[in-house]
């Protein structure tokens, strides 16, 4: 896999947590290591893996022009 498929996950996922785990956590109710912050993480993870997982799927069955 080229390094150029992942820059729109990496563009999506390292604002998301810098924003998440770095701004709007500390400042929030739910701030600290719970069950919140470890859902917020497996969802950014989650979005990941379906990313990957499309990724892979069109490598490996290219749409026809």
């Amino acid at each position: 896999m080229k390094f150029k498929y992942t820059v729109p996950l990496l563009a999506f996922v390292v604002p998301t947590l810098v924003i998440g785990y770095g701004f709007i956590i500390p400042n929030s109710p739910i701030a600290g290591l719970n069950e919140l912050t470890v859902g917020f993480g497996t969802t950014v993870l989650g979005a990941c893996l379906t990313y990957f997982a499309g990724i892979h799927l069109v490598m490996k069955d290219p749409p026809s022009a």
